[in-house]
Parts: C-alpha cells; sequence; structure tokens
C-alpha cells in the first residue's frame, strides 16, 4: 500500500492518514490514501504495514477564522489512529489493498441537561477501505486510476458519542480516484505527482449521512541520500480537502462540511525490505461551515515491509 517503494516511487508516499480530517463532523479518512505508493502496481508481491495517525481537535472554527470556544457544545476531539493493511500485486497493472483501522477517541463535549462538560473515551474498529489500483495506461506506470469501497464496520453506536463524531460512519462509500506522477530533472532525482479521490455514500442510515468528499495532493521530492544502507528522501505536498454538508434528521448540516489547504512536510526513509515515513500536517487555510472543531497540526508515522 504505503510501502513498496523504488526510489522514485518515495515521492508518492504520503502517510496522510491521518490527519487531514480535523473536524467535528464526520472524520474524513479519504485524504489518508492520496498520494501513497498505493496508486502504483509497484513490485509483483505482497506488502504489509502499520501506521499510526494523530489529531487534537481542540479548537473551534467559524467561516476562514478562529471562534470563541463558549460558541461550541464540543469542546475538544482527540484521535489515536492505527491501521493494519495490506497490499497484493497481480501483474505489473493490477493490485489490491485493504487497510484495517482501529481508533481510540476522546470527546469532550457540553451535556445537555446539566450543562457540564463531559469526556468520553472510547476505542473500537473503524471503517476498512478495500481499493484495486490499474496502472497500465503507460509503460513506466506513471499514470493510474483507483477504485474501491468503504465498508461500514466501524462501531457507529456508542451512545455517548454524536453521529459525526461516532468511529464508524454507518455508510457504504464509493471511491474513485486518478494519479500521475513524473520526472523535473532528466537524471529523476527530484519528481513531482498530483493525486485526487472522490469519496461518495451510497448507501447510508436514513437519520445520518455523511458528506462527499474530494481530497487531492499535489507534491515533489527528492531522491535522497545514502545512509550506510538506508535511503533517506524528503518530500513537500500540499493537500487540498473539500467535503460537503451531512445530511439526515440527526446531522447538523449547518455545522459541517469544509474546505482545507495543508502544506504537508515528510521524509521516507527505506533499508531493505523495511520502509518508514513520517509527516506533519500544517493548515494554511480553513473554512468551516458553522462552528467545528479543527486540528492545529495532523501527525503521520507509516512503517511497512515487502516480502
Amino acid at each position: 500500500m504505503r510501502t513498496s517503494w523504488l526510489p522514485l516511487r518515495t515521492v508518492l508516499v504520503v502517510a496522510l492518514a491521518a490527519p487531514a480530517a480535523a473536524f467535528a463532523c464526520s472524520c474524513g479518512c479519504g485524504v489518508f490514501d492520496i498520494g501513497s505508493v498505493s496508486m502504483s502496481a509497484g513490485d509483483v508481491g505482497l506488502t504489509t504495514f502499520v501506521e499510526y495517525n494523530y489529531m487534537d481537535q481542540n479548537k473551534n472554527w467559524h467561516g476562514t477564522s478562529d471562534a470563541p470556544p463558549s460558541d461550541n457544545e464540543d469542546k475538544r476531539i482527540a484521535t489515536d489512529f492505527t491501521t493494519v493493511g495490506l497490499r497484493y500485486v497481480f501483474d505489473r497493472d493490477w493490485g489490491i489493498s485493504v487497510a484495517v483501522p482501529y481508533w481510540r477517541r476522546t470527546f469532550r463535549t457540553t451535556d445537555e441537561d446539566s450543562g457540564d462538560i463531559e469526556t468520553y473515551t472510547h476505542q473500537a474498529l473503524g471503517d476498512v477501505r478495500v481499493r484495486a489500483t490499474y496502472s497500465g495506461f503507460a509503460a513506466d506506470r506513471s499514470t493510474g486510476v483507483t477504485f474501491g469501497l468503504k465498508l461500514p464496520t466501524g462501531d457507529d453506536s456508542y451512545e455517548h458519542f454524536d453521529p459525526d463524531t461516532e468511529i464508524g460512519s454507518g455508510s457504504t462509500d464509493v471511491i474513485v480516484g486518478a494519479y500521475h506522477r513524473g520526472s523535473v530533472d532528466s537524471l529523476g532525482r527530484y519528481s513531482w505527482f498530483v493525486d485526487g479521490q472522490w469519496q461518495q455514500p451510497v448507501e447510508h442510515k436514513h437519520s445520518f449521512r455523511p458528506g462527499a468528499e474530494f481530497d487531492s495532493v499535489a507534491g515533489v521530492s527528492y531522491l535522497g541520500w545514502m545512509v550506510e544502507t538506508a535511503r533517506v528522501s524528503p518530500l513537500l505536498q500540499l493537500k487540498a480537502i473539500y467535503r460537503e454538508n451531512d445530511g439526515g434528521s440527526a446531522s447538523d448540516p449547518d455545522n459541517s462540511g469544509y474546505t482545507r489547504v495543508l502544506i504537508d512536510p515528510g521524509v521516507a526513509v527505506a533499508a531493505g525490505s523495511f520502509n518508514v515515513h513520517a509527516d506533519v500536517g500544517i493548515p494554511l487555510y480553513t473554512h468551516t461551515h458553522g462552528d467545528q472543531l479543527v486540528a492545529p497540526t495532523l501527525w503521520s508515522v507509516n512503517v511497512g515491509y515487502r516480502f
């Protein structure tokens, strides 16, 4: 998935996972996938990975600026994301990947009856993603498409969480994306890529429909330096996320939906069959509908092994 690297492919490594959905509405976890090596067919065979992401949504936001905490009944949403996954490449054109997330979320909010601030912590399986990749459009496999499903496997019934803060969305979503990558210089030491993905709920609860989401990224990477037997490659990405308002009787459409742009510096280290990627997302622009909680920084670390 994110870990079957050849030097040029480090440009595509983005352990986003985490963190680009930094709002009090449903987590836009599709942004975790874009820009990663899962967008390329890669080497034939099996790759596994473990990824950890963290975001602390502790700042109230309204429109394009921060807002008083008193304007939002929700005070904090801190989430640890641990994802275990595998990717299997059948041949030079086709591959399939499965990502299984486990979340631990702490939700601090105002009790509707007493007015007191209450804190609840819950951990459970998240929504599993299954995707296929086709990269047979060009001989160098620089262009590809992805398609798959987000399955409603996550827990969406914890009584102390709102529908838009549950670990699971309760919906089945179709995922469709495309990417392209290339070299900046003739030696291939500098590379660039663009990647986009649309996630559309197609089956959901009558009472809650999470907003559809578009995630995109553009980035550049340097082939890097050899340190002993490891290659260290820096990269810089610009991410943009657009999410529509939630719907349904249990939703809060006036306080959901957003647009966000982040700059995301990172580094990839490849040593033999092991690969490590770390990055941090820093918001450049945020526009929310109504009052929503946002995270000031978004952290991610990915460790993979190629068999």
